[in-house]
C-alpha cells in the first residue's frame, strides 16, 4: 500500500500530529462588519446581501389578465376559459401561471392586496426564497400588478352570430298576461340559470332560450322543473350528416309549457279531482305557485296542492285572474277564531266600492284575511253574484247539490292599499334580463299594458314577504331631484300604510356603483 509523503502525517516518536484548521475572519467590504471569510461570497455580510441582492429580478412585475365581460370568465393560455371569482384560490392560481421567471425561485406565500373594484387592477403580494451563497437563503416580498383587459370568449362571440345554437328551450304559457314570466325572470336571475345562454329572444306567449350544447339546455330544463310546474317535450332536427364517417349533427329543441294558473287566480276544480284532494271544495284560490299549484279554500282554510303530472292528466283553466279583481270596502268583520299558518278566518260584510253612494247593497262572505282587515279597509276580490263564467267546471259546481249552496257571493283575495302616487319612488329595484325582442316590438298601447302589469308585479313584491324571499332585490342608488323629494315629503302621509321593503333585505348593486364611480 503506497502513501504520498506530502499527505502523510508528521510523526515524532509514537505521537502523530494533525494539521490545525483555522477560520479566517475578514471584514465586510460594504459596512466593515466581521464575517467568516471561508463561507462569505463577494466579501459581504448577510445584511448587505439583503440590501444589494435582488432575487426577484427575473420575475415579471406586471402582467395582463383577459376577462370576458359577458360570462365573467378568465383566459387561461392558450385557449381555455375558466370561471373564478375575485380573490379566490382559482384566480390566484391563474395569476401565478401568468408570471414569467417564477420557476427560478421558490414561492413561499401568495395573497391578494385589496384594490378598488372599478380600477381594473389586481395586486398580488408574493414572498419568494432563493439561495444567494453557500449557506445563505434570502427571502423577499414584493407586489405584482395585473391589468384586467376585456376579451370576448368564443362562446359569447357565438351569441352575436345567427344560427350557431345547438339546443333551445321554448318556455310558453297560454295566458293573456306576463305575471308568471315576470316571476320566472327573477328566479332565473337570482340563480344565474341564464349564464350559459347564447341568446334570449321574446316569442309569442313566451321566451326562447338558446344554448351551444344539449347538456346546457337539459340543465336549464331541470331548473324550470325545480321552480315551476311545467310539461316538457323534446324534439331534434337533423342538420347535416357525413356519409363517409356517418357523423350526424342535430339541433335539439325542448318545449316547456307552464301551467296556466297564476297566483291570486280563482280556480274551479273538476269535482272528481276535488274529491281526490281530500274532498276539498272545488272553488279555490291559488295562493302560491312553486313546483306545484298550491290552492286554498278561503271559506274553510283547507289547502291542497296539484302537482304537474296530476294537472296535465286533468287540466283546468282559471275561472278569473287578477285583472278581474274588484275593489270592496269592508263594512264589518268578525273573527271566528280559526287560523292556519298566516291566515285567520273571519266573517265579513263588504260593499262594492263603486256602489258607495249609489245603493246600499252589501255582501256577506268568509275570508282568510281576518287578521288584516278592519272596518273601513279596502280589499280586492272576485264578484261571483251576477257574473257569468264560460267554464264547464263552474257550471258543474252550480248544478251539483253538494257544492252549489256553498258558492259565496264574493271571494276576497288580498288587502288593497290605495296609492295616490302613480309612480312611487322606491328605494329598491329588480334587475331585468337582456332579451332580443326581434320583430315583436310592442305597440304603444301594448307597452302601456306591459308597464301596468310590471307595476302590479312590483306591488305584489312589496306586499308579499314570502314572494320577496325567492328574489334578489337591490338598492336603488339613483338620487331623486329636489322637486321629487319635495313631492315625496308631502305625499308620505298619504301612502303611510303601504308596505315597504326593509333596507336589510336589499343587496348592493355593484354594477351600478362601479359605473357611478367611473
Amino acid at each position: 500500500m503506497s502513501m504520498d509523503l506530502d499527505d502523510a502525517p508528521v510523526s515524532i516518536g509514537s505521537i502523530s500530529q494533525q494539521p490545525q484548521q483555522t477560520h479566517a475572519t475578514i471584514l465586510c467590504c460594504n459596512c466593515g462588519a466581521p464575517i467568516d471569510g471561508t463561507t462569505a461570497a463577494n466579501a459581504l455580510c448577510y445584511d448587505c446581501v439583503k440590501l444589494t441582492v435582488d432575487i426577484s429580478q427575473g420575475v415579471q412585475r406586471e402582467a395582463t389578465l383577459h376577462n370576458c365581460r359577458d360570462c365573467d370568465r378568465w383566459l387561461l393560455p392558450p385557449n381555455s376559459w375558466v370561471s373564478a371569482s375575485l380573490e379566490s384560490r382559482e384566480l390566484l392560481a391563474l395569476c401565478l401561471k401568468k408570471l414569467r421567471g417564477l420557476n427560478k425561485v421558490r414561492v413561499v406565500d401568495a395573497s391578494f392586496v385589496w384594490t378598488e373594484p372599478h380600477s381594473r387592477r389586481i395586486k398580488v403580494k408574493l414572498t419568494v426564497q432563493d439561495s444567494v451563497q453557500d449557506g445563505v437563503v434570502l427571502q423577499q416580498a414584493f407586489e405584482i400588478v395585473y391589468v384586467i383587459a376585456g376579451q370576448q370568449c368564443p362562446e359569447c362571440a357565438k351569441s352575436y352570430t345567427a344560427n350557431v345554437w345547438r339546443a333551445s328551450v321554448q318556455v310558453r304559457q297560454k295566458v293573456d298576461h306576463k305575471r308568471s314570466f315576470l316571476h320566472l325572470e327573477q328566479l332565473i336571475l337570482k340563480h344565474g340559470a341564464h349564464r350559459e345562454t347564447l341568446n334570449i329572444k321574446e316569442a309569442k306567449d313566451g321566451i326562447d332560450f338558446f344554448f351551444s350544447a344539449k347538456n346546457q339546455a337539459e340543465k336549464f330544463v331541470d331548473f324550470l322543473n325545480s321552480v315551476m310546474p311545467v310539461k316538457v317535450k323534446h324534439s331534434s332536427e337533423l342538420i347535416s350528416m357525413d356519409s363517409h364517417t356517418m357523423k350526424k349533427s342535430y339541433k335539439f329543441t325542448s318545449s316547456a309549457e307552464i301551467v296556466p294558473v297564476c297566483k291570486d287566480d280563482l280556480v274551479a276544480l273538476p269535482i272528481k279531482l276535488a274529491k281526490q284532494c281530500g274532498n276539498i271544495s272545488p272553488l279555490l284560490l291559488c295562493h302560491k305557485i312553486g313546483t306545484s299549484v298550491y290552492l286554498m279554500d278561503p271559506q274553510t282554510l283547507q289547502t291542497t296542492d296539484i302537482s304537474s303530472p296530476i294537472y296535465w292528466r286533468a287540466p283546468f283553466h282559471p275561472l278569473a285572474d287578477a285583472r278581474e279583481l274588484v275593489e270592496f270596502v269592508v263594512m264589518d268583520i268578525d273573527s271566528t277564531g280559526q287560523s292556519k299558518g298566516k291566515w285567520h278566518l273571519g266573517e265579513a260584510t263588504v260593499a262594492r266600492a263603486s256602489d258607495l253612494g249609489v245603493n246600499d247593497k252589501t255582501y256577506f262572505t268568509r275570508t282568510h284575511l281576518g287578521h288584516l282587515l278592519q272596518p273601513g279597509d279596502s280589499a280586492m276580490g272576485y264578484m261571483l253574484t251576477g257574473t257569468n263564467f264560460n267554464n264547464q267546471e263552474y257550471d258543474a259546481i252550480e248544478a251539483s247539490n253538494q257544492y252549489s249552496a256553498f258558492i259565496p257571493d264574493v271571494v276576497l283575495v288580498k288587502k288593497h292599499y290605495p296609492r295616490r302616487r302613480r309612480n312611487r319612488n322606491r328605494n329598491w329595484k329588480l334587475k331585468r334580463m337582456d332579451k332580443d325582442e326581434g320583430e315583436l316590438l310592442p305597440k304603444k298601447a301594448d307597452q302601456a299594458r306591459l308597464d301596468q302589469e310590471y307595476e302590479l308585479f312590483l306591488q305584489d313584491v312589496e306586499e308579499d314577504e314570502e314572494l320577496r324571499q325567492a328574489m334578489a332585490l337591490y338598492k336603488n342608488e339613483k338620487r331623486r331631484s329636489e322637486e321629487e323629494m319635495s313631492v315625496a315629503e308631502t305625499d308620505d302621509g298619504d301612502d303611510g300604510e303601504v308596505p315597504h321593503v326593509n333596507m336589510e333585505e336589499l343587496l348592493d348593486d355593484f354594477d351600478e356603483l362601479t359605473m357611478q364611480d367611473a
